[in-house]
This record gives structure tokens, C-alpha cells and sequence, in this order.
């Protein structure tokens, strides 16, 4: 098995033990992303519509760093700090997929998350 380091400045860099992204043969893993501006690694403050944006702003970047884009997205994980945000995520989030092709996907409330941010998405895509 050989892994490829995907990773890209236009997405947060990690802030742990981790890398942004991990591809190996046609499948890329990509780490939860939070509302962090990657220039300046600091937190983003919006409102839910506009942190999952970001959020999915850095997700688009690391898939296109791996040669891919949404359309090769299999699987998604959505931490929510609070399931009332669902909707409004989900609003945004829908706007990256085709709902004939989406991704099969999780959603789940947690206590808390990195850094006290409301979102974490994470994703697997296929080549």
C-alpha cells in the first residue's frame, strides 16, 4: 500500500498529528475541515450558512489539490455542535452535489468539536 500526502494552501493546516489529506490508489481520505481561514489558521465567526461555505470552500481545495472535485465525493461525515443547524447546512451543503449522484452521508450532533467551532465535515472520494 502506498499513501500520497495531499495537501494545499488553500485549506487550514492541520492543527494535530494528522495530514489534510491521504490518497491511496483511486481513493482519497480527507480529514474534518472546520471554519479556520487557511491563511491565517485563525477561527472564522459567521454565521452556520457562511462557516459551512468556508468549510466546503476548504474541502473543494483539498479534492482539487487529489485531481478531483465533488462529482468524485462517495461518503461524507457531518458533525454538528447542535442539530437545529441541520437545515441551514444542509442548504449549503446541497448546493455541491446533484441529488441523483450525492454522496451517501452521516450526520451526527456531538458535544463538542475542535476548537469549539459548530461544524466538522470529513469526506472519501473515488477516482
Amino acid at each position: 500500500m502506498k499513501k500520497e500526502i495531499i495537501t494545499t494552501l488553500n485549506a487550514p493546516a492541520p492543527i494535530g498529528p494528522y495530514n489534510q489529506a491521504i490518497k491511496v490508489g483511486n481513493t482519497l481520505y480527507i480529514s474534518g475541515q472546520i471554519p479556520i481561514i487557511a491563511k491565517t489558521m485563525e477561527l472564522f465567526s459567521g454565521t452556520i450558512k457562511e462557516e459551512t461555505e468556508l468549510v466546503m470552500l476548504h474541502l473543494n481545495a483539498v479534492l482539487e489539490a487529489a485531481g478531483m472535485s465533488f462529482e468524485h465525493v462517495v461518503k461524507t461525515t457531518i458533525f454538528l455542535s447542535d442539530m437545529e443547524n441541520f437545515g441551514k447546512v444542509n442548504d449549503v451543503y446541497g448546493t455541491c452535489f446533484d441529488n441523483d449522484t450525492a454522496p451517501v452521508r452521516e450526520t451526527v450532533a456531538v458535544k463538542t468539536l475542535p476548537k469549539n467551532v459548530r461544524i466538522e465535515i470529513s469526506m472519501i472520494a473515488v477516482k
